[in-house]
């Protein structure tokens, strides 16, 4: 039989060693795969609300030089003419005397959100004018970002 203090002994010592550790290597890799992938579906709706945004930003300023255009026929009596292009906004096209511009009030030609030049056609395919911004990739037709922004539209 186990004597007193033995029974002591074994009262004061804990039947299982409980050790103080840190993370596996293991747990921590899984950790960061975790946070990567929260972070990609993150950033991923942030980089496409950005493009949305250009896309809604160069609808609004198509719509912004339509109404420059319609000044300038109603002032004019016609629109410029493809040739003469959105420059005839901006400064006097020649032999034009009735000109009482610059209808478009900034300095330059516009540029789309991409920093590429809007195409301007008159007539248009379906109107006395098109207006178009070749979207992100700046190349015609594409879907999603890469669509082409008319003023048909």
């Amino acid at each position: 039989m186990h004597s007193a203090q033995q029974r002591a002994r074994c009262r004061r010592r804990p039947t299982h060693v409980r050790r103080d550790r840190g993370m596996t290597l293991i747990e921590i890799l899984v950790v960061l795969v975790l946070i990567g992938i929260v972070m990609g579906i993150v950033g991923g709706n942030f980089l496409s609300r950005g493009e949305k945004a250009k896309a809604d930003a160069a609808k609004i300023e198509i719509g912004q030089i339509a109404q420059s255009l319609d000044l300038f026929k109603l002032e004019i009596g016609r629109y410029p003419s493809t040739q003469e292009g959105l420059q005839a906004l901006i400064t006097a096209p020649p032999g034009v005397n009735n000109w009482n511009g610059p209808y478009w009030k900034r300095g330059t030609v516009p540029k789309d959100p991409w920093g590429n030049e809007y195409r301007y056609a008159q007539p248009g395919t379906s109107g006395p004018y098109d207006i178009v911004s070749l979207g992100a990739d700046g190349k015609e037709g594409g879907d999603g970002v890469n669509k082409d922004i008319t003023n048909r539209e």
